[in-house]
């Protein structure tokens, strides 16, 4: 099964990925479960933002109240790896839940998405660019 995504959205989550290349960025992922409709950046809060990511938990309790409301889904979230493949690191592995959350990784001018299926384990999702 494949998740959609605007070119423009994309486009978007690259071109600040790219402008960020000291520091991961980071943000949510709003949609269905076939299609990312909304990215929201968040500030990204960890002790070490060049090596790792923490989503601001104010943005990130925000958005859960709001799809509480019925207003959006929130899938799962973003990445950047400034200087690696998009591809699970061991430290996104340590903080994979296994609920099910998106995580779309931006690296090396490209994007890749995966699946916490596992505590500790990802699956790839085809990523269908529309």
């Amino acid at each position: 099964m494949g998740l959609e995504i605007s070119s423009t959205l994309l486009a978007r989550l690259l071109s600040e990925a790219h402008a960020s290349p000291q520091a991961e960025i980071c943000g949510l992922l709003f949609g269905s479960a076939e299609r990312i409709d909304a990215a929201e950046a968040c500030a990204n809060v960890a002790a070490n933002p060049a090596r790792r990511f923490e989503i601001d938990p104010a943005a990130l309790f925000a958005a859960h109240r709001r799809a509480r409301r019925g207003r959006v889904k929130v899938l799962g979230h973003y990445h950047s790896h400034p200087s690696g493949d998009p591809v699970p690191s061991e430290t996104d592995a340590a903080g994979a839940m296994g609920d099910g959350a998106v995580w779309l990784i931006l690296g090396s001018g490209d994007a890749r998405a995966w699946r916490a299926e596992d505590v500790g384990r990802f699956e790839a999702v085809a990523l269908i660019v529309a």
